[in-house]
């Protein structure tokens, strides 16, 4: 689909802004992004819309916009909720990097236009994808690849697994491969290594050694010993690590139109999207509006990148549909209700370990939520999350069960409630902080923080104290609350742990 395209759909009313000259580029995909520099999660080609929350200065459009060049993104689409038309600032930055820029008007949702682009491009690709799944057939023989294991083992009489990192099976003889093969491969300083079970060697190959951390990795067990084969064997190796890759890549879902989707769906449920929009977006992705929930989050230090954070995460939940995105590094899931998946999810963590290194992995896991909470239960996930971070161990889960804090209480309340009450308390403060180009969100927040201690507070804020009670109690004439007062002082915090 082409830029131009966009131009003649009615229903969804884009005002071109800037860069006719530029409307004969394709459209590959529709997201939206609100991060300072999205460029991470882009590859090319997509439409990209933002409500601009990214924008707390001018010079930030110059940041955004050229991250967007970088990552050759077709187009931006700017919402009218924060700043109504395009600010000059960006529409200067679109001109400067030839991004074209659309306005999308406030009477139009996000999802409105993701949904009608999606199913557009998903009809137009119909025949691209049958050409590429019939060629990938034809690679793998036409049945996956497990004939490509049966060719090795019947033309060279030696066995062949390829196994994930957490133990699973993805391929091999019915037999089961060594149990201590994956950690062997883990926790292994060289590869190829050799181990031996019942006085048989097995080899170990990484299907991505350079390229994947070991922990995100699939490994190839060789019945063997590699040091014994000729040069012609071990190149073989390296011939099937290479339509292992394509078979791992082709269940890599970030790039099909529900990981996409997924992604998005766990985007809105961080943002300040209402309930409707993510039920909406939840649908889309195949889970249903009716069923129940559990979230999981997950993050590792020095060494996972976010790709295969995500990557892992679905690994771990295997089985389980879950619908997966990553938000400001962290990893973050949803999966039908599932009692076990705690111990789930900790026998996977107890077998990656070894491979860990010095990564640090921490998972947190909420407690069972309809489809109106979800908002609710990933702010529980990422909070148990953090909980397994200070933990300090290499690697560690929190389930919802250990957490005895407001998050608890605040998970079980429905998605609509939760965004009236933060917005009747803040929404007075972070308008004045717009407008004014002041700081009471952030003052106020350090001043719950620090207990209402007037010297800490201005000791932290880098202001005088005098400048620091104006400012509290300019808090409270716009607010109608009273910061001596415990029960409005737990009401912002609440309010402010909502965001």
């Amino acid at each position: 689909m082409r830029l131009r395209s966009l131009l003649t759909m009615p229903d969804l009313g884009l005002e071109l802004v800037t860069g006719e000259e530029e409307l004969d580029r394709f459209v590959r995909w529709v997201v939206t992004q609100d991060l300072p520099d999205p460029s991470r999660y882009l590859s090319g080609g997509e439409l990209v819309l933002t409500g601009m929350q990214w924008r707390t200065t001018p010079e930030d459009s110059e940041t955004f916009v050229a991250a967007l060049a970088r990552a050759k993104a077709a187009a931006l689409a700017t919402g009218d909720a924060r700043y109504g038309a395009p600010p000059e600032d960006v529409v200067e930055a679109c001109r400067r990097h030839r991004i074209p820029l659309f306005r999308v008007h406030e009477t139009v949702a996000f999802a409105t236009v993701t949904e009608r682009l999606t199913r557009d491009l998903s009809t137009g690709r119909a025949a691209d994808l049958s050409a590429i799944l019939d060629r990938h057939r034809q690679l793998v023989s036409g049945t996956g690849l497990g004939s490509v294991l049966e060719l090795i083992g019947r033309d060279l009489g030696m066995r062949c697994w390829v196994a994930s990192s957490t133990g699973r099976v993805v391929a091999g003889p019915q037999e089961p491969p060594p149990a201590e093969a994956v950690t062997a491969f883990l926790s292994a300083s060289r590869l190829p290594c050799v181990i031996t079970d019942e006085n048989r060697p097995y080899s170990l190959f990484a299907v991505d050694e350079d390229g994947t951390s070991r922990a995100a990795d699939w490994l190839l067990i060789f019945e063997g010993d590699c040091a014994d084969w000729p040069e012609a064997r071990r190149a073989l190796t390296g011939e099937l690590a290479a339509v292992v890759s394509l078979e791992r890549a082709r269940q890599d879902d970030r790039q099909s139109a529900e990981g996409r989707l997924a992604e998005e769906l766990v985007q809105l449920i961080v943002s300040d999207a209402k309930p409707a929009e993510i039920i909406s977006r939840l649908e889309l992705t195949g889970l249903g509006a009716d069923g129940s929930y559990v979230a999981v989050a997950a993050a590792a230090e020095d060494g996972l990148r976010p790709r295969e954070l995500r990557v892992l995460l679905r690994e771990i939940l295997y089985g389980r549909t879950p619908a997966a995105g990553i938000v400001d590094g962290e990893a973050i899931a949803l999966i039908p209700t599932d009692h076990s998946v705690l111990d789930v999810i900790q026998a996977a963590v107890n077998t990656l370990a070894p491979g860990l290194g010095a990564s640090r992995l921490s998972i947190g896991v909420s407690g069972i939520v309809d489809a109106e909470s979800l908002r609710g239960a990933v702010d529980e996930a990422r909070h148990a999350r953090r909980v397994a971070t200070d933990r300090h161990d290499p690697a560690c889960v929190v389930g919802h069960e250990e957490l005895a804090t407001h998050m608890m209480l605040l998970a079980s309340v429905p998605d609509e409630v939760r965004r009236m009450f933060r917005l009747r308390l803040l929404d007075p403060l972070t308008t004045y902080d717009e407008n004014n180009s002041s700081d009471l969100v952030h003052t106020l927040e350090i001043f719950l923080e620090t207990s209402g201690s007037w010297a800490r507070s201005a000791e932290i804020l880098h202001v005088h104290v005098n400048t620091l009670r104006y400012r509290i109690a300019r808090i409270e004439e716009l607010t109608g609350r009273d910061l001596s007062r415990l029960e409005d002082r737990v009401d912002f915090f609440l309010a402010l742990a909502l965001r």
